[in-house]
């Protein structure tokens, strides 16, 4: 009985000594600057952060199709169904340094609000067009000079209906500007983690395809657009059907 006892206890000061390290490190944090640097430093907090909480939150991540994800910088676009979504991608995604386009409330959330700052994770302003194409602009030139890769979720908010939201095309400007591919992916099950814990949950992240430079320098952002709900409306598609008797 001791023996619990004394890991419990050296569980909890570890705990506490880890959110003591964010807090302090979050001190040299600007949350209103934009940082143009990824700070390796902060990239290793907000990965090992995050690996905790999918730990202690019991989230298992089934990853599909990630050797369709090229080389070098690129964007990625997704479904977007919970608030969940981004930590998943940025977690089975951690070596490609995703940079998250968020919006501005993301920011104040303790500990994690400083440290994606200086992970190059950028706020918009979706009710202001000419600060939101301001960020557009800051996002393609991260990708350009190979800082980060960014994500994006072209639904702009996330479905409460699990049906997809109509695209706002013009994100894809981005990696027109940047010369960058399109990375398409779609996340399955993450509606169902807040009502499963803390049973553990299953999330399904699947890479459905790359568009290669070429296709981005050819095709409109429409019609970029197109390509890629058609890309996630199938793949999401498997997930809907009724299983095999």
């Amino acid at each position: 009985m001791m023996i619990v006892l004394y890991v419990i206890c050296a569980i909890l000061a570890l705990v506490i000594l880890w959110f003591a390290l964010l807090f302090v490190s979050g001190l040299f944090i600007d949350k209103n600057k934009e940082y143009n640097t990824n700070s390796r430093y902060y990239r290793f907090l907000l990965n090992f952060s995050t690996a905790i909480a999918m730990w202690l939150i019991r989230i298992r991540i089934i990853t599909t199709g990630k050797e369709l994800i090229p080389e070098g910088r690129f964007l990625l676009v997704s479904n977007h169904r919970s608030n969940y979504d981004p930590l998943i991608t940025w977690h089975a995604l951690a070596e490609y340094d995703l940079a998250f386009i968020s919006k501005i409330e993301n920011f104040s959330v303790p500990f994690f609000g400083k440290i994606i700052r200086k992970c190059c994770f950028m706020s918009i302003d979706r009710k202001d067009p000419e600060k939101a194409n301001v960020t557009k602009e800051r996002a393609a030139m991260l990708m350009k000079t190979g800082a980060v890769s960014v994500a994006v979720y072209p639904e702009g908010t996330r479905s409460k209906t699990g049906e997809m939201l109509p695209f706002h095309n013009g994100l894809f400007n981005m990696a027109k500007e940047a010369d960058v591919p399109v990375v398409v992916m779609t996340l399955h099950g993450t509606p169902a983690i807040k009502d499963n814990f803390p049973k553990r949950s299953v999330v399904h992240l699947d890479i459905v395809e790359t568009i290669p430079v070429e296709d981005v320098r050819a095709l409109t952002p429409h019609d970029l657009g197109v390509r890629a709900r058609d890309a996630m409306l199938n793949n999401l598609a498997k997930y809907e059907q009724p299983a095999a008797d």
